[in-house]
């Protein structure tokens, strides 16, 4: 406008569709006379003139509509003398060379606002993941459920990679409804450098390269990143059940310690034995309900806060569900006295919380659902 204002002598101002408010002006804009043309200013944002001439004050004025859409700013322009024929087609290409650059603007902004939404949509699915399972995620994505949500197990990569990287990975391998198609990657809460990575498992659990996913699915591509990436690294888990997200992040976050001191750096979790299915199943069992049975008795938020700090430290905890770490340990503390277990510190308590938890099947709330009558809640002989 300032240079439209050189080559015409007149000044200008775009008002915005309240017919009131001015977004920019050249510095000598009579804006005393937009009262006067208020009404003028409402039918031409309303959709009833494209253009207008008219006087205001002593002031030649011209106004023009830029855009079609339901909220159109105007161009006023006002001089002391009538407006030239090339002046008034020059101010009429320059409101369409505004228009273009003001809807460059928005679809840059809307864009920025998509990007924003799904990257907190993606942290949504995980978060409820890892504290509630699959169902709660696939109600809080009722109209555009993930893909993942219908697979039956996955595992998670967790991939280290530069900060300044991380939009760079997570945009790349987006669709357009903002997920990673069967996959999806989420920008980690709690570590700059980390993308916790959900990929579908369609090997049923079988062992394989521990890729996970699909034949040249992102698997391979995370993989692929990390080979030509000389400051990557990635930590694989073992493939679980959706239900069991948490666990897969926890073997994935040790997967990636280890990755990050050998030359290859990607390693997958190492299969173990675990303590459950060495042990006998029945008196098993019913120590783990047994020990897990307090719980019962807690708020909702406290068991799934025990339950997440038997995969990932406290401050993790705290990051990902957006809580103080004062009340994740107040939380822990509340469990501790139900437990009478030592929470806080790495002990025992912790341990035996995580093999009650896997022989229960992962679901505390398990320990007062005994499947089989016969299995009664005494200690192991």
């Amino acid at each position: 406008m300032d240079r439209l204002h050189r080559h015409t002598g007149a000044d200008f101002a775009l008002v915005a569709a309240d017919g009131d408010t001015v977004d920019s002006s050249t510095a000598g804009f009579p804006q005393e006379i937009l009262r006067s043309l208020a009404p003028l200013l409402a039918r031409m944002s309303g959709g009833q003139l494209a253009a207008a001439a008219t006087q205001a004050d002593g002031w030649n004025v011209r106004c023009e509509v830029l855009g079609v859409h339901d909220s159109r700013p105007v161009l006023v322009a006002a001089a002391r003398s009538v407006p030239s024929p090339e002046a008034v087609a020059l101010i009429s290409h320059t409101g369409s060379v505004i228009t273009l650059l003001r809807r460059a603007t928005d679809g840059d902004r809307t864009w920025r606002g998509f990007q924003y939404k799904a990257r907190r949509v993606r942290f949504g699915v995980l978060s409820a993941l890892l504290v509630a399972g699959p169902v709660p995620a696939r109600r809080m994505t009722t109209g555009a459920v993930p893909p993942l949500l219908e697979a039956d197990r996955l595992r998670v990569h967790l991939l280290h990679c530069l900060p300044a990287d991380r939009d760079r990975i997570v945009r790349a391998y987006q669709d357009p409804s903002g997920y990673h198609g069967p996959d999806l990657l989420v920008h980690c809460p709690i570590f700059k450098g980390h993308v916790i990575c959900l990929i579908a498992d369609d090997t049923g659990g079988r062992k394989g390269d521990g890729s996970g996913g699909h034949p040249g699915g992102l698997g391979e591509e995370l993989r692929r990143l990390v080979r030509d990436n000389a400051g990557y690294a990635m930590g694989v888990s073992n493939s679980h059940p959706l239900s069991s997200t948490a666990e897969a992040y926890g073997q994935a976050a040790h997967a990636l310690a280890a990755a990050r001191a050998t030359p290859g750096r990607v390693v997958s979790h190492q299969e173990q034995t675990p303590l459950g299915e060495v042990l006998p199943r029945r008196p098993a069992l019913a120590w783990a309900r047994a020990l897990l049975r307090p719980l019962d008795s807690l708020p909702k938020t406290t068991v799934d806060i025990t339950c997440l700090v038997t995969s990932m430290p406290r401050a993790a905890v705290a990051r990902l569900l957006d809580l103080s770490r004062n009340t994740v340990r107040a939380h822990l503390r509340a469990a501790e006295a139900h437990l009478r277990r030592d929470l806080l510190t790495a002990g025992t308590g912790v341990h035996d919380v995580v093999h009650a938890l896997h022989i229960a099947g992962q679901n505390p709330r398990n320990s007062t659902c005994p499947s089989d009558p016969s299995i009664t809640t005494a200690g192991p002989s």
